[in-house]
């Protein structure tokens, strides 16, 4: 009986402890299963200084953004270096999905009211699943309010004639935790232009980029090359949109100062739009700030 007992209880520890080693296998295989990494913060804003950035707005979550854009800095003492004269954006932005952004928005510029959506496709991503970018999609439509001068009688003002759209891909990478480029192709559609010469549809290329100095401070670079075979023969003529910006983020603002040749502060204007020339001293000191405010709280 006592040999039945000890060959019983040897063959118990045997069989508990090839499950514990089986439990163990498991848990180690578990614990070291692939994930998903994302990489976050590509920017710090969903500008990069005049033209959106990969960032968006989080589910539920609203930002209200002011931008200014002052004179020319060659204005001189008489104009106080661009400060007596400016324009100013103001936009609210809502994150109706962690995928989709929607805004509104008014420039005083041409009395232009603006919306947009943001589509985000694709993710920046590592480990089980490998993503070399973000690819967002955005969409905007503006509206010029300005009043049109008096015409012929029998002739009319349409009201499509003051419509532009805008398409952008949005394709960012974030290389490491300091540098960060994004490439933006782009395509606008003006329903009215001034003249004959002027393009209807624009084809433009942006490149903007950032670099991380500190968790708070950033430069930035931004660039717009447009394609208008026809541009030398207009007056005023228009010139790519250069821009160099500092991002800082304080609590739950974030405060971005650039200097750039446009004062333009939309898609339809600073691309197809931009009059001021950097060798010429056609440089604006403008700024954004952003308040974002969170309704996903418990």
């Amino acid at each position: 009986m006592n040999k039945l007992h000890t060959i019983f209880a040897g063959l118990l520890l045997f069989l508990s402890g090839n499950v514990f080693s089986q439990d163990l296998d498991a848990l180690m295989n578990a614990e070291t299963k692939p994930t998903v990494d994302y990489a976050t913060a590509t920017f710090k804003s969903t500008r990069i200084i005049n033209g959106h950035s990969n960032e968006q707005m989080k589910e539920k979550q609203l930002d209200f953004r002011i931008s200014h854009r002052f004179g020319t800095l060659n204005s001189g003492l008489y104009g106080l270096f661009g400060l007596d004269e400016s324009q100013i954006h103001f936009s609210l932005e809502y994150g109706l999905k962690d995928w989709l952004m929607l805004g509104a928005g008014r420039a005083s510029q041409n009395k232009t009211y603006d919306g947009f959506a943001k589509l985000r496709l694709l993710r920046q991503s590592s480990g089980a699943r490998f993503m070399p970018v973000h690819l967002s999609y955005f969409i905007s439509v503006e509206l010029n309010t300005l009043k049109f001068p008096e015409r012929p009688a029998g002739t009319s003002n349409y009201f499509s004639s003051r419509l532009a759209y805008v398409n952008q891909l949005l394709i960012a990478r974030k290389f490491n935790k300091n540098l960060s480029v994004q490439l933006t192709p782009t395509f606008i559609h003006r329903n009215l232009v001034k003249t004959e010469l002027d393009q209807n549809d624009i084809m433009a290329l942006g490149i903007g980029t950032r670099y991380k100095l500190s968790k708070r401070l950033s430069i930035n670079a931004e660039y717009y090359y447009t394609y208008n075979p026809n541009a030398k023969f207009l007056e005023p003529q228009p010139y790519n949109a250069l821009s160099l910006g500092v991002d800082i983020e304080t609590g739950g603002h974030v405060f971005q100062i650039m200097v750039t040749n446009s004062q333009g502060m939309r898609e339809g204007s600073f691309i197809p739009q931009t009059t001021g020339s950097w060798p010429d001293g056609d440089i604006h000191l403008g700024f954004n700030i952003s308040r974002v405010f969170a309704f996903n709280k418990k």
